[in-house]
């Protein structure tokens, strides 16, 4: 059992910040119906976010199937969906409608840049998100345009993981109250909170190419191998840098705060580096604690011997590959119950739930207000 067994969520959304945050959900246990829409096409198709969930296939543009979805959300405890500001409304789904069905709703509308302000309305994605944000500005190496992180940042960070902190704390406040709210949790914001440190300190750690978490220091960067491959390196406390120092033989141990040197230390290291393979690197650092670390891509990170031996990346109800839920709780941990639905795939099991007969399926068939698969 889940954390968040007995917990049932509406997922509306489309784009991956949504559905990334009802995955959270429903990997702790949660009961995530994804909304797909009947005459559109899938939420999701063919990525992680969609599993340990089941599938109802409705078209809102019809009066019966907003009838059914205003029924599930008369049961719901969550509600989230991702849709400009306005549109909801025009599907019979805004916050004013279910609320009224249900009081205990905790309702979150996940966009870019939230339900107010003049860009409210504007189309974007995380790359525009950081950028308004203040992030984007802080990454790269000072010299080339910024460098997009994915889109970690703004979509998963300050989207999809934020939206579930505000749910579980609208939850959690329900219990005090007996009611939910509405959560407006904006990417902008989102993005911007995980700037906290750096917005405190007026950027002086993170300007790229310059600043100590930016590039500008020998001991936090990465450095390329003799085989192409990179290490990575964190060594910032002191004991860790003479670690560095020592595994690599660039004895600079003394001048490792000496700013004006830096430029210097960046270049030793990186002769040093590329006298050997990332993988004799590695095993360098085994035996010395230096915060060096081989930088893996998406094939070799699920056999490493750590994120093996953890089961990190363990093998799915689809027979592929996924990401263990986190964290890990101790009684109640998450799971991989459920291979992602195919569109529609639960329509007449929640219907059957919901007390609809066979025969009234048929007839929201005809209508074209579901969709069975």
């Amino acid at each position: 059992m889940g954390a968040l067994d007995g917990l049932r969520v509406l997922d509306l959304s489309r784009l991956a910040p949504g559905p990334y945050c009802s995955m959270l959900l429903a990997d702790m246990g949660a009961d995530v119906l994804r909304v797909d829409n009947a005459v559109g096409g899938p939420v999701r198709s063919g990525d992680m976010v969609s599993r340990n969930k089941r599938s109802i296939a409705l078209n809102l543009k019809t009066a019966a199937g907003q009838r059914i979805l205003h029924r599930l959300a008369a049961e719901a405890d969550v509600f989230l969906e991702g849709n400009r500001p306005g549109v909801c409304a025009r599907l019979g789904c805004d916050y004013a409608t279910l609320s009224a069905l249900n009081q205990r709703l905790v309702y979150c509308s996940l966009t870019g840049y939230g339900q107010s302000g003049p860009m409210a309305q504007a189309a974007g994605h995380d790359v525009n998100y950081i950028a308004l944000a203040g992030v984007l500005s802080q990454i790269g190496n000072g010299t080339d345009p910024p460098l997009p992180p994915l889109n970690l940042v703004a979509d998963f960070g300050g989207g999809g993981l934020m939206a579930a902190f505000g749910i579980l704390c609208a939850l959690f406040e329900r219990e005090r109250s007996g009611r939910g709210q509405y959560i407006d949790a904006a990417m902008v914001d989102g993005a911007a909170s995980l700037m906290a440190v750096h917005f405190g300190q007026k950027g002086a750690r993170s300007t790229p190419g310059v600043g100590l978490l930016g590039g500008g220091a020998a001991f936090y960067r990465c450095y390329e191998c003799k085989c192409g491959g990179y290490v990575s390196v964190g060594a910032i406390e002191p004991q860790f840098f003479a670690a560095l120092c020592e595994g690599t033989g660039v004895y600079v141990v003394d001048e490792q705060m000496d700013t004006d040197r830096w430029p210097e230390h960046i270049e030793a290291f990186r002769r040093a580096f590329l006298e050997r393979t990332r993988d004799e690197w590695a095993e360098v650092f085994t035996e010395l604690d230096a915060c060096v670390s081989p930088v893996l891509d998406l094939d070799e990170a699920p056999r490493h011997a750590h994120n093996a031996e953890r089961g990190t990346f363990p093998i799915g109800p689809d027979g592929e590959i996924h990401i263990a839920p986190a964290p890990r709780l101790e009684r109640t941990p998450g799971d991989l119950r459920r291979r992602e639905p195919r569109m529609g795939e639960h329509t007449e099991d929640v219907l059957t739930e919901l007390g609809f007969s066979a025969e009234d399926m048929v007839e929201l068939e005809k209508e074209g207000a579901i969709l069975r698969t």
